[in-house]
């Protein structure tokens, strides 16, 4: 039986910590982000919103250089200086009423902020394996939820108090609390494995045949990677490529009660916006509480693989409810609509763990920075698609929306139950591994 609390890295405490003070500062100007521009720059907001969307644009396409920046210099100097990038970003907002410093401005940090999440993966690939990988997953998405959380909370209390001056001083606030968590990766230990100091070289990776058998990947899996360097190594492994397709598919869930629900609360229940606030209250609540014990439980699953698919699938079950349930509920809407939210809460919680100790454990150290850029490039495409194509089918049928959205989820859980058997054991089965080399030796 897998124990509940798996042995922690040397400077674990130090690194979630960070993680959830970086999550408060962007809880301060993320959910205001039009707003929070628009008063910290003097600028118009269609201006403020062209600029966002195009440096938006500008940093997904210079992903693959975090990627490689992390291969080179290693994630724990790429962590630091992304977060020194935000801090002196923020710092220099207040100032940047001009259109041209505006511009840079948004874009080097757009950059930073992009290129983040990717760079925190592969940290936490160096720091941790194994069935850890869950533990650590879940604990630093329990924490961005609560850090984002409460970081709106205080905006909300700063503008309440200061009025518009509180936009100024919660980016100068921001910026410290990038400051601060970059003094907390500091003292992370560097445990960046040999193998990143010369050239990636990705050799094959093995595959489960069976229940403790270890064999190599087949066509498209070993001899796909076998030999390649860099981004060569990432295009040329399929396998990988799939669980990005995957993710592609299954991410269009999380945008849905961003982007969908607030419209489709307003405009199709003709509800109150407050509801929409409820369900997102509600979100965080339950992924902040829930998403420790929820990586634990899925260690329990027989594959990472099918405990991400089975995420996936409450994603569609709710989206299913949303189309066909709740809109004939009458009375009972708001209940109808939180049950649905609660549902698709318990896919975030299940499938993200799992998915990202998945990804995590697939890349190969030597270029681990490049696979986790070109896997965090699937978020930001569905971020990139998600407002104009639900909008889109909302515009046509009501129903429209949430059936893609079921359609799509259940798509990305598909291919990830197909790509099981064609992924590293030690990705798919950390405990499998464990036997047969216990077994070997």
């Amino acid at each position: 039986m897998l124990s509940k609390r798996s042995p922690g890295f040397p400077g674990e405490r130090s690194l979630m910590t960070a993680l959830a003070i970086d999550a408060l500062g962007n809880g301060m100007y993320v959910p205001f982000s039009l707003v929070f521009f628009r008063h910290v720059t003097d600028l118009p907001l269609a201006v403020i919103g062209l600029v966002l969307t195009a440096t938006g644009l500008a940093a997904m396409v210079a992903l693959p250089l975090v990627g490689s920046a992390v291969d080179r210099f290693g994630a724990r100097r790429m962590q630091i200086a992304l977060h020194l990038v935000r801090a002196a970003g923020f710092a220099v907002y207040p100032f940047a009423s001009a259109l041209p410093a505006f511009i840079a401005v948004t874009l080097v940090t757009a950059v930073a902020t992009r290129g983040y999440p990717a760079v925190q993966q592969a940290r936490i690939g160096e720091l941790t394996s194994g069935s850890a990988l869950e533990r650590v997953n879940a604990l630093s998405r329990s924490l961005a939820n609560a850090g984002l959380g409460a970081g709106s909370l205080l905006a909300t209390l700063l503008v309440g108090l200061a009025g518009d001056g509180g936009y100024t001083v919660a980016a100068l606030l921001n910026a410290v609390s990038f400051l601060a968590a970059a003094a907390l990766v500091r003292r992370v230990p560097d445990v960046r494995p040999a193998t990143v100091q010369g050239p990636a070289t990705v050799q094959g990776p093995a595959t489960v045949d069976g229940p403790g058998r270890i064999s190599r990947a087949k066509a498209g899996g070993a001899k796909a990677g076998n030999g390649k360097t860099g981004y060569r190594a990432v295009l040329a492994d399929r396998p990988f490529l799939g669980l990005a397709t995957a993710n592609l598919l299954i991410s269009l869930g999380y945008a849905a009660l961003a982007v969908l629900l607030p419209v489709y609360v307003t405009s199709v229940l003709h509800a109150s916006a407050s509801l929409a606030g409820l369900s997102f209250a509600v979100n965080t609540v339950l992924c902040a509480a829930l998403g420790v014990p929820a990586g634990i439980a899925v260690r329990r699953f027989t594959t990472r693989n099918r405990a991400a698919a089975t995420g996936a699938a409450l994603f569609a079950v709710g989206f299913l409810a949303q189309a066909l349930l709740v809109p004939a509920a009458g009375r009972f809407t708001t209940a109808g609509l939180l049950a649905v939210v609660v549902v698709i809460t318990l896919g975030e919680i299940v499938h993200n763990p799992a998915a990202s100790a998945l990804v995590t454990a697939t890349a190969p150290a030597a270029v681990r920075g490049r696979y986790m850029a070109t896997y965090q490039l699937s978020w930001s495409l569905s971020a990139a698609l998600a407002p104009s194509l639900l909008t889109g089918l909302l515009a046509l049928d009501t129903r429209l929306p949430w059936l893609a959205l079921a359609a799509a989820t259940l798509g990305g859980a598909g291919l990830l139950l197909r790509l099981e058997r064609r992924l590293p054991v030690h990705a798919v089965r950390p405990e499998a591994q464990r036997a047969a080399l216990t077994t070997a030796a």
